[in-house]
């Protein structure tokens, strides 16, 4: 039995009009003529009437030519398929054994949904289902998806995956850099999880097109932040706000400056996790990884009896809201310098200090002030629970201050001769 594939508008074959490709064959002893939609669409323009098969030649092919046609092979692949394996059982091959397999190979959605974000949603609950990502981590997920279909709108580029090719990802670099004003360390980060759908998508059959694969992640950059000195880490415990609620806000930023925690892992904190003056704490991120061993002093103690062991903690957005109002508040409305990276665009801008407070701030200050202390990475590393040294070293902020300390260190010893006379 042959098969073919045809466009349903052809346009008298010069139309610049996207028409959909149509799979075709006919079963003879049911009298019916066999139609599936592919799901791929094209320009008559760009479609070779004499073949039956997009243009992979010349001026005029599609851009994406070759990933629908790696489509349409495996329409033709399934069919041969099909067609083999019921003549191999002497069973009647029908228009609805191939349908359904049809159906099943190329995961057939719903009238007026779109296969791609169909394919997304199959991917997340699969690995939500599957517990293999944590809040965060879906959180991230479903914010790429908004991405993607604000990228839809605003570029007027219908997502399907044969058009995931180097146009979508130039389209998509200019889209996360101008219009959402994404730095390069967020755009890195979001290109990775895109691509890990991807090869899931694969994997699944939903596509062949692997043109994702020559997408590049641009390399994680070091930025110009903010850290606390041991003094203002004081200043700031000292200081009274003459509210209760920003008084919380301003002990749980203080407690975590003093540990190094991830602002979610201080939920795990209670009286039992308290263990010969440390906290023990096992890592959130990574369940396989060995528990953590925190050693708390006076201050540290002090907050955490305060609250009988159980931090008052706000979400993640309402602290970082509220601490900046705290540090606001404290007279730390001085201007600091910060830097931003889009791929190769560097800049340096400035804020007042307490505009670039947030709970990772605090985390920085930990591992800032322990490395000015001389404290070998290792053992912070282990409080911290970083694995990876060049993740942990994006942590460590050197400020002019520690600068003097180490030239003076370095070359302080040296005199300056006496000049001779002339």
């Amino acid at each position: 039995m042959t098969h073919s594939f045809f466009l349903k508008e052809p346009q008298d074959r010069i139309g610049k009009k996207p028409s959909l490709i149509l799979f075709t064959c006919h079963f003879n002893s049911e009298k019916r003529k066999f139609v599936y939609s592919t799901g791929e669409k094209i320009r008559p323009i760009h479609w070779n009437f004499e073949e039956n098969r997009p243009k992979l030649k010349g001026s005029i092919k599609d851009s994406n030519s070759t990933a629908i046609q790696t489509q349409l092979n495996r329409y033709s692949d399934k069919f041969e398929e099909i067609e083999g394996l019921y003549s191999r059982i002497n069973e009647d091959f029908t228009s609805k054994a191939l349908k359904e397999a049809f159906n099943q190979e190329f995961k057939k959605t719903p009238a007026g949904k779109n296969l791609f974000f169909n394919a997304y949603d199959d991917f997340t609950r699969e690995k939500i289902k599957r517990k293999e990502w944590k809040p965060s981590t879906i959180k991230r997920y479903k914010n790429i998806r908004n991405h993607l279909e604000e990228f839809e709108k605003n570029k007027k580029y219908k997502l399907t995956f044969s058009k995931i090719n180097n146009r979508f990802y130039t389209e998509f670099i200019d889209y996360c850099y101008t219009t959402l004003d994404h730095n390069t360390n967020t755009f890195s980060r979001n290109i990775g999880l895109f691509k890990t759908f991807m090869f899931w998508a694969i994997k699944e059959k939903y596509t062949y097109n692997n043109a994702f694969t020559d997408f590049k992640k641009p390399e994680r950059v070091i930025t110009k932040e903010v850290a606390l000195t041991l003094e203002q880490i004081k200043t700031i415990f000292e200081f009274d706000p003459k509210n209760k609620a920003l008084e919380r806000v301003k002990d749980v930023f203080v407690f975590q400056c003093l540990t190094g925690l991830r602002f979610g892992e201080m939920k795990l904190i209670n009286e039992r996790t308290i263990v010969n003056n440390s906290i023990i704490i096992k890592e959130e991120k990574n369940v396989n990884k060995e528990a953590r061993e925190i050693p708390l002093f006076e201050i540290s103690n002090y907050i955490l009896k305060k609250y009988q062991y159980k931090l008052p903690l706000l979400s993640n957005q309402k602290q970082n809201e509220f601490i900046k109002v705290v540090f606001e508040k404290a007279e730390f409305t001085f201007d600091v310098e910060y830097s931003r990276t889009k791929n190769k665009e560097h800049e340096i801008l400035v804020k007042p200090f307490h505009k670039r407070v947030s709970t990772h701030t605090a985390r920085r200050t930990f591992v800032t002030i322990m490395k000015k202390k001389g404290i070998a990475d290792k053992t912070i590393m282990n409080m911290t629970g970083h694995k990876d040294l060049k993740t942990f070293n994006t942590y460590y902020k050197v400020d002019n201050i520690a600068k003097v300390d180490a030239v003076n260190l370095a070359f302080g010893s040296i005199k300056l001769p006496k000049l001779k006379k002339a």
